[in-house]
């Protein structure tokens, strides 16, 4: 018999990617439980260390310098990791709530998704200024400040709101980048004015007196004008407007004042303060819900309150950690006591900072140049991951459980072959109660009157098409690898020029506990079924076990009528090529099993493998494609050595215009190929001139397989054009025109590059 896996017994979800759920994914992964699933629900793929962004917008760091890729540490941990965006929780039944996807079940809960901008009752505010916080949209906005400085005929008056560490660091940083920005430009007179807002007496009033004057000092000296003592009390565009009713015209306004709660917590039922942060006791568990955790600015601990700084988040990882272990195992929560004094380090705009502790301060390069020490150390640890050593492999961690869970764990591997290893009927009818498939007239025996199989009608002039495809997962959440699943195996289906009509699934769930297989089989089959609803197919039965992994494949049936079919023969002399999505799926996610891809790379990849080829095919339908083909396993290369032979023609490709995902040619450069490119590699036989190209990573992502890629089709010339415009205009962005049909005259070497 062979060894499984670990059956799944309990839930750890870990809402938001904050400094303390970093360290609770670094833990996890040195020290697993076995049993145990953790799972990250985030709306940032790569979350910025609030402690370098001043240093970033400054331009003293790259992108990469200053963002965690939370995908890698997930993959480091053997935590899932969703992109996903929280809405809500049902604490009752243990759910967090996600938009249109089934919700997430936990049995152990952390939150730590640091603050919301708190405009108060500004008026005007929301509309008007550019928050800092969430410190991940503020990237985005930030490029839009630069871009507006830069478009503008004269000097820009930008206005900082919050005059406190994080507004102070902040202003000195823009103030720095911009006129670096307009020198560059050659515009030195064009130097931007910057006005400084607080509503107390002074700046950074937590703040000891020593640090406060140094860095007065150094506003005056920078020319900054600062407004204190008095309230925003409303913004309009170009003008704040002051508790005493003093207005200053300003351009830009950046928004640094002290945090805001998110409102779905409090809403949930959390015990939460007059703020809206969550209320928790020393172990930073609620109050109110002792299976819910919370750390960082979400959080606030009763006993020892503390300012909304990330120093405090990043010093409750490791007892969160610790924290969370134990109650997964139930053994006794450990108190955690915040420091009172905490080293600060403020950044000054160029590579000069000032630093306290206590009474004393000091400042100078060289106390940039500690901050970056400080900062750089904290980062490495996130990207120079260690191995898992044999201590803290999975099968020697049960010392770390329980009995309890390790006897759960037992019962939940001991698990039969054959229709033994069925899903059981129970839950299985609990997931289907679940899905709502849409119905069709033509199916008349579906899964809403199960039967022993699903009885459909062929409409008269209609010819069947049929296919089936499937693997197993790749990516972490099933509800996307369910999506991912249907618009594979519909690219078959569209690539005919066929309408689909029905779907059979075959799936097979890992181990576990009844409730976690139902609740993978909920998530999966409802990303499936909302792809296939969207493209008209009923899902009308299928087949559901257990086994090691994840494993999902359909069997499509469609409809089309004979004389319409679009086959791989057909391409013309003079047709144009046209390819409707990039490549790389392959390399990017074969460098991801490695952790040496990107984060952003890998989102950008599942959303081109999310995008449907259903309104593609259409277009070139209607544009009068000749044949037309859907690029999977094979790659690009391989499904057009199956075009050419069936058309009996050759092509010319212009290797430049080919498309390739994001961090595709990375990955290929540095060999970080599929398992699977050495047998599509063995079609280079079919390339007339493939001994200039070996080694060009470009020519190499010609092999590499696709899942769920795009359509590849052959137009006629006089329609290219508008064909690729229709295409573009319907969301395929990338969409080139990659080569030209030609007559066949070599048909060992029927593909040549230009």
């Amino acid at each position: 018999m062979t060894n499984l896996p670990t059956p799944v017994v309990k839930d750890l979800v870990l809402v938001g990617g904050g400094h303390a759920h970093i360290a609770v994914l670094k833990r996890f992964g040195m020290r697993p439980i076995p049993g145990v699933r953790v799972t990250l629900l985030t709306r940032d793929v790569e979350t910025p260390y609030s402690g370098m962004l001043p240093g970033w917008v400054a331009g003293h760091y790259s992108f990469d310098d200053v963002h965690i890729d939370l995908a890698k540490l997930s993959r480091y941990a053997g935590a899932r990791f969703f992109h996903q965006a929280v809405g809500g929780l049902d604490l009752a039944a243990r759910h967090v709530i996600c938009g249109d996807r089934p919700p997430i079940p936990y049995d152990i809960l952390s939150i730590n998704i640091g603050s919301a901008p708190s405009f108060g009752d500004v008026p005007g505010a929301a509309e008007v200024v550019v928050p800092v916080k969430p410190i991940g949209a503020f990237v985005d906005r930030w490029a839009g400040v630069r871009e507006r400085v830069s478009a503008a005929s004269g000097p820009v008056r930008i206005g900082i709101v919050g005059a406190g560490a994080g507004g102070v660091e902040l202003l000195l940083a823009v103030q720095f980048a911009l006129s670096r920005m307009l020198a560059d430009l050659g515009r030195l007179g064009d130097v931007p004015e910057f006005h400084l807002f607080g509503a107390t007496e002074t700046i950074l009033p937590t703040h000891n007196r020593s640090m406060r004057q140094r860095l007065v000092r150094l506003l005056h000296e920078r020319g900054v004008h600062m407004h204190l003592g008095q309230l925003v009390t409303a913004v309009d565009p170009g003008r704040i407007t002051r508790s005493d009713g003093s207005t200053v015209a300003v351009d830009e306004i950046l928004w640094v004042t002290h945090a805001g709660a998110p409102k779905w917590p409090g809403q949930a039922g959390l015990a939460v303060d007059k703020a809206g942060f969550i209320q928790v006791d020393d172990t930073l568990r609620s109050i109110s819900h002792p299976e819910v955790f919370a750390a960082g600015d979400v959080a606030t601990v009763v006993n020892h309150p503390r300012q909304k700084a990330g120093v405090f988040a990043v010093r409750q990882g490791r007892p969160l950690a610790n924290n969370l272990s134990r109650a997964l195992c139930g053994q006794r929560l450990r108190s955690f006591h915040p420091q009172r004094q905490f080293l600060t380090l403020v950044s000054v705009g160029g590579r000069y900072a000032v630093g306290a502790r206590g009474p004393w301060s000091v400042e100078g390069a060289l106390v940039w140049r500690w901050k970056n020490w400080i900062d750089r150390r904290f980062m490495a640890k996130y990207e120079n991951l260690p191995e898992m050593s044999a201590a803290v492999r999975p099968e020697v961690a049960s010392g770390l459980a329980t009995t309890e869970v390790l006897k759960e764990v037992s019962t939940a591997a001991m698990r039969c072959g054959g229709c033994g290893s069925k899903v059981g009927a129970t839950p299985l009818d609990r997931v289907l109660a679940q899905l709502q498939p849409i119905g069709r007239k033509d199916v008349l025996i579906g899964l809403d009157a199960p039967d022993d199989a699903a009885v459909i009608r062929v409409p008269p002039g209609q010819v069947l098409v049929r296919t089936v495809d499937a693997f197993r997962a790749f990516v972490d959440d099933p509800f996307v690898f369910g999506q991912i699943t249907a618009n594979h195996c519909l690219g078959d289906i569209f690539a005919m020029g066929a309408d689909a009509q029905t779907a059979l699934a075959v799936v097979t769930v890992p181990f576990g506990l009844d409730s976690k297989v139902e609740d993978t089989l909920v998530q999966l089959l409802s990303g499936t079924v909302c792809v296939l609803n969207a493209a008209g197919a009923a899902l009308v039965g299928g087949h559901t076990t257990e086994g090691a992994e994840l494993y999902c494949g359909l069997s499509l049936t469609g409809l089309v009528d004979a004389e319409k079919v679009l086959r791989k023969g057909g391409l013309q002399p003079g047709d144009r090529l046209v390819l409707t999505k990039g490549l790389g799926t392959g390399t990017l996610f074969a460098a991801e099993m490695r952790r040496r891809a990107k984060g952003r790379w890998i989102d950008a990849a599942i959303s081109s493998m999310l995008q449907s080829s259903q309104v593609a095919a259409g277009l070139f339908q209607r544009h009068g494609a000749t044949a037309c083909t859907d690029v999977t396993g094979f790659g690009l290369l391989g499904h057009l050595v199956e075009m050419t032979k069936a058309s009996g023609v050759s092509v010319r490709l212009d290797l430049s215009s080919i498309p390739v995902l994001d961090g595709a040619l990375e990955t290929t450069g540095a060999g970080l190929v599929s398992s699977l490119q050495p047998h599509n590699l063995r079609l280079r036989r079919a390339v007339a001139n493939v001994g200039a190209l070996a080694g060009e990573p470009r020519y190499t992502l010609l092999y590499d397989p696709q899942t769920a890629g795009g359509l590849l089709a052959g137009v006629p010339a006089d329609r290219v054009e508008a064909c690729v415009k229709d295409l573009e205009a319907a969301g395929y962005k990338q969409v080139a025109v990659i080569g030209v049909v030609e007559k066949s005259e070599a048909t060992e070497t029927p593909i040549e590059f230009v």
